[in-house]
């Protein structure tokens, strides 16, 4: 299990004060026989259309000493979550 990002919680309240129901932390993705963690999964019901909303979030803080590194880490978490979600679960929009 991955280490929580210094803002997870955070977000999590935020996500549930705005309606979002948590619904994984984290979310697991499988690519191949390997497994990923996206920090967070929630959904919301929408009343108009009567179905629901779905995303997947990833929490990052950008604190380590290289900005650059950090941000070269999240652009590829990113790009391989994105992808995996498209297959896997088409209906959860990666945030």
């Amino acid at each position: 299990m991955p280490a929580k990002d210094f803002y997870h919680d955070t977000v999590k309240t935020a996500l549930i004060k705005d309606g979002w129901a948590i619904t994984d932390d984290p979310l697991l993705l499988r690519i191949g026989l390997r497994s990923v963690f996206v920090d967070l999964g929630a959904e919301r019901l929408i009343a108009a259309e009567r179905g629901t909303e779905k995303i997947a979030v990833e929490i990052k803080s950008f604190l380590s000493p290289s900005p650059i590194n950090d941000l070269e880490i999240a652009w590829g978490q990113f790009f391989m979550y994105s992808r995996v979600l498209q297959r896997r679960e088409p209906d959860r929009a990666y945030t």
